[in-house]
């Protein structure tokens, strides 16, 4: 059977209530006493019911993960993995843990955020693939629950967010075909429901304009951020604009899509059309020729959302907190 208090106090040789407050670090225990219950619950491998614990703290060492559209079928979905890794690591240190809520808009309509959040007793929730229509997208902004989001730009008097900085990064993968001689350069976006797809264009726009190029809006397709999002529109790209040398993608599985479709049309990369992604994925180095891209340092964004969240849970203004990227070139891109 699991070793309680009433264990630890009958071999202490004291009250439960002092091995209560001894083992919650409240001040009124000696600390001969302190050490000498820690040192008994050590040997008797208690482990704390952090259900229990909460209900006399009010704090229950868990934080909750809101996230959407996670599972499907046959979806690879790196950029949430490394995340959540980061935010497993960012808690770590501060024995929290996680719980992981999946949602989509039924289920938001059903139940409110806060209600999710309280029913669960979580301290506060880490949020990450939300579309800008979900329900849950105007109650965070009104929400009292300490919350991070990633890649969604909310900040309240509770809500901060993390994220790389979109726009310098599409500027930068714009640029860098720029400089290279292309000039007819589309861009498969991600869907019109994502912030990142707006700070994105503009970022491609910015480095169009800045090097006198038009821009052209037939050149820009939205779609998800998925292979076959990113396989469907490369061939409307190149069917209905063969003048396009080059492509920037919203995503590395976009990309990853176009490098699909490219082999069915008969096109070589970078010979024949040059391609640059968004997020540096692992797949991206090994595929051939390996993808020009944009380094987004996904398990920093997690480990620093997490490490965000502890602070605005201990009464820290949030913050909008950007991740630096990277711009790393491979064999995807070639000179005109």
């Amino acid at each position: 059977m699991a070793v309680t208090i009433k264990d630890i106090a009958k071999y202490a040789g004291v009250s439960v209530t002092t091995v209560s407050r001894a083992l919650n670090g409240y001040p009124d225990v000696s600390e001969e006493t302190r050490a000498k219950i820690k040192k008994i619950a050590e040997e008797l491998n208690y482990t704390p019911n952090s259900i229990a614990r909460g209900l006399v703290t009010n704090k229950t060492q868990t934080i909750g993960m809101v996230v959407s559209e996670l599972i499907k079928p046959g979806v690879y979905h790196p950029f949430f993995l490394e995340v959540l890794a980061g935010i497993k690591a960012g808690l770590k240190k501060d024995r929290y843990d996680l719980i992981l809520f999946t949602v989509d808009p039924e289920s938001q309509d059903a139940t409110s955020y806060e209600k999710l959040c309280n029913d669960r007793k979580v301290e506060g929730a880490i949020v990450e693939g939300l579309r800008l229509s979900d329900p849950y997208i105007e109650e965070i902004k009104g929400t009292q629950i300490p919350t991070v989001l990633i890649d969604i730009p909310i900040l309240t008097d509770k809500v901060g967010y993390v994220s790389s900085d979109n726009v310098q990064a599409a500027f930068e993968a714009t640029s860098y075909l720029i400089k290279l001689g292309h000039k007819n350069i589309g861009f498969i976006n991600g869907h019109k429901d994502a912030a990142v797809s707006f700070e994105r264009l503009e970022g491609y726009k910015k480095a169009l304009e800045k090097n006198d190029i038009p821009y052209r809006e037939e050149y820009v397709i939205f779609a998800d951020f998925t292979q076959e999002g990113g396989y469907n529109a490369f061939k409307t790209l190149i069917f209905e604009h063969p003048e396009i040398t080059a492509i920037f993608h919203a995503s590395d599985l976009m990309a990853m899509g176009s490098y699909r479709a490219a082999k069915d049309l008969g096109m070589r990369i970078p010979e024949d059309i040059s391609l640059v992604g968004f997020d540096d994925i692992e797949l991206a180095s090994l595929i051939t020729p390996a993808l020009t891209t944009i380094r987004q340092d996904t398990f920093k964004m997690g480990y620093t959302a997490a490490k965000h969240l502890l602070a605005i849970i201990r009464g820290e203004k949030p913050q909008h907190i950007v991740i630096p990227h990277k711009l790393v070139v491979r064999d995807s891109a070639r000179k005109l």
